[in-house]
């Protein structure tokens, strides 16, 4: 059969029980301060661009000019490179707070002087792509010769290719193409999460550390966003203090995200200032570069590849997962058709289709499946043939070990409740002890047979839950 359509995103993440970073120091939040350095390396007719820059800088509503240089525009780009980067190196190395550079190759080209500043400070420097440039309409092949000229000029300008990437304005494909060049540590490219994680792309395990749009510089040049520093320090000491709160229990990662010609000039960056005196001020706190979390990361939580369900042929998903609905397969085999995803390589992503497959189905086939469970304590359990999963639950609740007179109670309420509503008496065992199963047996026997037929169905969804949960 044709594999169904899978759904890409994974909507579901590190989940409800994120991982404990275990951060160096016991740390509870990591602050990483990324300055994007693109000055240099913008839309200009200069760089062979059709049109100018109108991204990100202090003319409100910029448009780009076709066939033009936009004397303005570079001039405040330039303004990055000649005031605001030098403003930010002092900051951060009077406060011995290291930083991760996102470099523009070409940016990086021009800027020999900011470049020796950058590695006489011991900042990383990774790739923030060739050109500072919108990826989105770029074919694979073009996309993929750029980051490769990207990774070769980085290498010429600072000695060494990059081990970090961040194209910021980056296509469907980035991600995946950046790290068929098996040669970076991390790839930020993303915004959807408080921690790293790691991402497969073929056969590369890939880790990946969320950036952010938010906590970011960048809002003073877009509306909504920043207008005075304050607002800018404000937000981010209130982000901090509300993830230093939930790192005694769960400890996560905050990005800021900065730019030269933005946050550089001098009513913007007291906000910074006020920010950097703030953590100084906490204990728990770990200050990294990007691959400092990466390394930390890699050797604390390593990637494990497992066998995802989203990613299973028909057969090897029925074979695996058959069984969970009593002697029903094809539960299995309509879940499988259905649109899987990464959201879905959990436990109960595979509970979740299961039982829409089982939910979807007539009246008569949910039936058969009521029909497919054995007697609780019945005659298949006095003959040794239940499947290893009934024969495991009945016995977990002693009901493999009955004395003669519960043996002779079960099988009185077991005639009785089959005569009454044509199905057996289904219950999650695991849930209860024997005298709870036997007050719900009496319960449930009073009830009209179209409630009982509703909790019995109820009652297999929350087995077949039971039963993926030990198998995970």
């Amino acid at each position: 059969m044709t594999h169904p359509p899978r759904y890409p995103r994974d909507l579901s993440g590190h989940g409800a029980r994120a991982p404990d970073p275990r951060w160096p120091g016991g740390a509870r939040v990591a602050v990483q301060f990324v300055l994007n350095y693109e000055e240099g390396g913008e839309n200009c007719l200069l760089h062979g661009d059709a049109a100018s820059e109108a991204f990100l800088s202090d003319i409100p509503g910029a448009q780009p000019w076709p066939g033009q240089r936009h004397w303005n525009m570079e001039s405040l780009y330039d303004y990055g490179a000649r005031a605001g980067f030098w403003r930010l190196h002092r900051l951060f190395t009077g406060a011995g707070v290291p930083v991760t550079i996102f470099g523009v190759a070409t940016a990086l080209a021009r800027g020999p002087d900011q470049v020796r500043a950058m590695q006489e400070a011991g900042w990383e420097i990774a790739s923030h792509g060739l050109k500072w440039i919108e990826h989105k309409d770029m074919d694979e092949a073009s996309e993929r010769a750029a980051i490769a000229e990207a990774i070769a000029l980085h290498a010429e300008v600072t000695g060494a290719p990059p081990r970090g990437w961040y194209t910021g304005r980056c296509s469907a494909n980035t991600v995946r193409l950046v790290a068929e060049t098996g040669g970076v540590d991390w790839i930020s490219d993303t915004y959807d999460d408080d921690l790293p994680y790691w991402l497969e792309l073929g056969t590369r395990d890939q880790l990946i550390i969320p950036y952010t749009l938010e906590a970011n510089d960048m809002r003073f040049a877009t509306a909504p966003g920043w207008v005075t520093g304050r607002d800018f320090g404000d937000y981010l000491i209130d982000a901090f203090d509300t993830l230093h709160a939930e790192g005694a229990e769960a400890p996560k990662m905050m990005s800021v995200g900065l730019h030269c010609r933005l946050v550089g000039r001098p009513g913007k960056i007291a906000g910074l200032k006020r920010f950097l005196d703030h953590i100084a001020a906490h204990e728990g706190v770990w200050t990294p570069t990007r691959g400092d979390i990466a390394a930390h990361w890699a050797a604390t939580h390593p990637h494990r590849r497992r066998e995802r369900p989203s990613q299973m042929s028909q057969a090897r998903f029925v074979d695996t997962y058959g069984g969970v609905f009593e002697h029903s397969p094809w539960v299995a085999e309509q879940a499988w058709a259905l649109e899987l995803g990464p959201a879905h390589d959990s436990a109960t992503g595979v509970h979740s289709v299961l039982c829409r497959a089982f939910r979807r189905a007539g009246d008569d086939d949910r039936l058969a499946v009521l029909r497919a469970h054995p007697d609780l304590a019945g005659k298949l359990a006095a003959a040794r043939r239940l499947t290893a999963d009934s024969s495991a639950e009945q016995a977990s609740a002693g009901l493999d070990a009955l004395t003669d007179a519960e043996r002779a109670r079960f099988t009185e309420l077991n005639d009785a409740y089959t005569a009454k509503h044509g199905f057996p008496f289904i219950i999650a065992v695991r849930d209860h002890d024997k005298a709870g199963i036997l007050a719900a047996f009496e319960a449930r026997l009073a009830q009209d047979t179209a409630t009982e037929f509703a909790t019995a169905c109820a009652q297999v969804e929350r087995i077949a839950q039971l039963r993926l949960e030990a198998l995970w």
